[in-house]
């Protein structure tokens, strides 16, 4: 194992000085964040946190590792209706735009789950493991040719995008102007600097989000008439219940797939290349046996990172956890990013170790009926592009600072300086 990482001396000396309802809590540096979590798992009982503004409720803070991980598996307790994101989806815009299988609960989750988890067939995720690969290489042969820059708009961001759309069947006439949609649709994804300080979370782009269903709707109309092998004609075809998936499911599942799908994995290869650039001798390792430590560096990264820093519950039934007794309608918050540092769970938590075994981070959920359904994807995803990254772009890294997006929903890249000195365009020599 490396050496233990040296968290900076934090501001948040006690607990008296972390409010997670404040909006400038969110912009502190994220170190400082991780010591009021720290904090925060040292106390009894789950804190409980009130909003000085807005509509927004009280809501109470799981941070322990094992807290978390219960919440998530007891969905009867802990439900996610009416929504999972501040504030919640109103209802009207669920009318509108249909309901994500995220605010689901119960049986309606589990339907539908199960129809979309049956359109990934083998033999669509096999050809789609070769196509990974493909872009992968076909992304890094494009940044030898454009140089170094700014890492954000090239690999990290079109690799998830482009391997969605192709599973989905997206045709290449519609993809410019879904990627526009899905950026204004997590454009206020954070905490603003200047102004009014607001909490901004997913949400706010319901126009942008309309925009995307009307082409998705477009092209469902289109695959009814002529299927392909493709995601989108499998799930027109199919049913929840005996009733085949109205138009509404169809948009706010492409809706989940994409904006989640893509920012969570972009954000995650963002952070990798932080890391391993951070990290040389964690580097070195995963250049020695690439194909012996990749699964280990992936898992590692998305701990350290977290792309997904918390989503709330609703108590729906009198439950008991972690030393406090809650009571229906209660909000409680499961931090994700606060969890994956639990240092009665992980040995030196802070430390970036490629090695980490086990490593049951929190990453892609806590498990249970709402555990990411992309997760595997997005691992194939990162092992791909870092392969293709570490063998033909010699000494690839970061250079100067990310600008970085203040958030109390995700661990947001906005931008990340890069370069390299030398490349391989065919492998490395």
């Amino acid at each position: 194992m490396n050496a233990p990482t040296q968290v900076p001396t934090s501001r948040v000396r006690r607990t008296a000085d972390v409010d997670l309802a404040d909006p400038s809590f969110w912009q502190l540096p994220r170190p400082e964040r991780l010591s009021a979590f720290a904090l925060l798992r040292e106390l009894d009982a789950p804190a409980l946190f009130t909003p000085r503004t807005g509509p927004h409720a009280p809501f109470h803070a799981l941070v322990r590792h094992a807290d978390v991980k219960a919440a998530s598996r007891q969905p009867h307790l802990f439900a996610s209706a009416p929504g999972v994101t501040t504030p919640e989806p109103a209802r009207w815009a669920k009318a509108v735009f249909g309901n994500s299988m995220v605010n689901m609960d119960g049986a309606e989750h589990a339907g539908l789950r199960r129809t979309i988890s049956r359109a990934f067939t083998p033999r669509l995720l096999a050809a789609t493991e070769e196509n990974i690969r493909d872009i992968a290489r076909r992304l890094v042969d494009e940044m030898i040719a454009d140089g170094p820059g700014d890492f954000m708009p090239s690999a990290p961001s079109r690799m998830p995008f482009e391997v969605i759309c192709d599973l989905m069947g997206i045709p290449g006439h519609h993809r410019a102007e879904i990627a526009a949609q899905i950026d204004q649709a997590s454009e206020y994804v954070g905490v603003r600097r200047r102004g009014r300080a607001r909490l901004r979370v997913p949400g706010r782009g319901l126009r942008s989000l309309g925009r995307m269903q009307m082409v998705m709707a477009k092209l469902a109309r289109e695959r009814r008439r002529r299927p392909a092998d493709d995601v989108i004609s499998a799930l027109v075809r199919a049913d929840v219940d005996g009733q085949a998936l109205s138009s509404r499911q169809l948009g706010a599942f492409f809706s989940l797939l994409l904006v989640a799908g893509v920012e969570t994995t972009r954000n995650a290869i963002a952070h990798g290349l932080l890391l391993l650039t951070a990290h040389p001798e964690q580097r070195a390792l995963l250049e020695s046996d690439f194909d012996r430590y990749a699964d280990g560096a992936v898992d590692e990264i998305v701990r350290h990172s977290t792309p997904i820093i918390q989503f709330r519950r609703t108590v729906a039934a009198e439950a008991t956890l972690g030393g406090r007794t809650f009571v229906p309608g209660e909000k409680v918050m499961l931090l994700y990013a606060s969890a994956n540092r639990d240092a009665s769970v992980f040995t030196d938590p802070d430390a970036f170790d490629i090695t980490r075994t086990p490593n049951p981070h929190l990453g892609y959920g806590g498990g249970g009926p709402h555990h990411c359904l992309g997760a595997h994807l997005a691992r194939l995803e990162m092992k791909a592009l870092f392969h293709e990254l570490l063998t033909r772009l010699g000494n690839v890294r970061a250079v100067g600072e990310p600008v970085l997006v203040d958030s109390n929903f995700d661990n947001r890249v906005r931008s990340l300086p890069f370069t390299f000195d030398n490349c391989h365009p065919n492998g490395p020599v």
